[in-house]
């Protein structure tokens, strides 16, 4: 796969800082802990991104898959990106990667991740239609390249 291709369809991302608290016996990223990368990216997405009010309708996840492509090291310099490829009516699903550049600077795809996220209303923790002044904001803007 292309990174510089695939990045192009992309128009968010945010850096991930790697703890030392991270890192497992086998000296790179322990592969729990790309569920929290992920998780970050996605409420960094919607907070900053869509302007997303978690307070008045919140998300849950509903389903997660997840692709290890290579180990990420203390010394890597990790981005998340996040698009959305899909709304349905109170479940959106979002696509992302772990790209970055080694100690060396050779760019690597370190991860890829599809998430069914579900619009939920916080008072009875039901799912609700996805708000329509988000479901513009989720959809993929060429002109805010990352």
């Amino acid at each position: 796969m292309e990174i510089d291709h695939l990045l192009k369809e992309f128009d968010f991302s945010t850096p991930i800082q790697i703890r030392f608290s991270d890192i497992d016996g086998y000296m790179h990223v322990n592969n729990g802990v790309y569920f929290n990368y992920f998780e970050h990216s996605r409420a960094d997405f919607l907070h900053s991104r869509c302007g997303w009010n978690i307070m008045e309708v919140g998300t849950v996840v509903a389903r997660i898959e997840m692709d290890y492509f290579k180990p990420i090291h203390l010394e890597d310099e990790v981005k998340a990106f996040v698009k959305c490829v899909r709304i349905g009516n109170s479940s959106f699903v979002l696509e992302q990667y772990l790209v970055g550049n080694d100690k060396s600077g050779q760019q690597i795809l370190f991860a890829k991740c599809i998430c069914t996220m579900v619009s939920v209303d916080m008072k009875t923790m039901k799912p609700t239609p996805v708000p329509e002044i988000y479901r513009a904001k989720l959809a993929f803007n060429p002109e805010k390249q990352a």
